[in-house]
């Protein structure tokens, strides 16, 4: 068993994302002993930049055409990145919101990683994922709640497009806990709430 766990905040010991995954990563491994962790910290991780000689090597292998030396450095650096997803038998991810979206570290991550005869396929009128992993937990945790008089849209679509994100490279059920109040009064018994919701989980994940 091998577990790809996504770290996506800064804030290191502090984090509530970072702790909660601990949580379940550390009862999930009492439970099978033999599992190994890779974790892929979006900020100590070197992410190469998704620029021109990126985008280049991205549509010249889409073409079959030859790739120059720059083009081939960074191209390989992205593939370094995708067999870490291929070699996950599940994925963990501990995601604070910010701005209302996600750090812009896993929105780099996700541009990297995600490319066609890759992570998934199109055949000019279907997609189709190419991984073939059972589960992924996904932690988002916000600092306020969104409340059900609030008149904005909510916070529902950053969950939704992780969700969906996560389906369309080929994870077959996506697993999630939903953290609020980590900024008020309520943080430390909203934690500790999170935690054990997310040991329980380790049982049948």
């Amino acid at each position: 068993m091998r577990l790809l766990n996504i770290v996506c905040s800064p804030r290191g010991e502090q984090s509530a994302s970072i702790s909660i995954s601990q949580a379940f990563i550390q009862e999930y491994g009492h439970r099978f002993p033999g599992m190994e962790v890779d974790t892929l910290n979006v900020w100590e991780e070197h992410l190469p930049d998704f620029d021109s000689q990126a985008i280049s090597a991205k549509y010249k292998r889409v073409a079959n055409e030859a790739l120059n030396e720059a083009e081939h450095s960074a191209w390989t650096s992205i593939e370094k990145l995708v067999q870490r997803f291929r070699q996950a038998d599940r994925i963990v991810l501990g995601i604070p919101m910010w701005n209302f979206s996600y750090p812009y570290k896993l929105k780099q991550l996700i541009d990297l990683v995600s490319q066609r005869n890759m992570l998934f396929s199109f055949d000019g009128t279907q997609y189709a994922p190419l991984l073939t992993i059972r589960r992924a937990l996904v932690i988002h945790v916000r600092g306020q709640s969104q409340g059900k008089d609030m008149t904005n849209p909510g916070f529902e679509h950053q969950a939704a497009y992780m969700d969906f994100w996560l389906k369309f490279i080929g994870v077959a059920e996506v697993l999630s806990i939903e953290v609020e109040h980590t900024w008020d009064r309520h943080a430390q018994e909203t934690l500790e709430q999170a935690k054990a919701e997310a040991v329980a989980l380790a049982s049948t994940f």
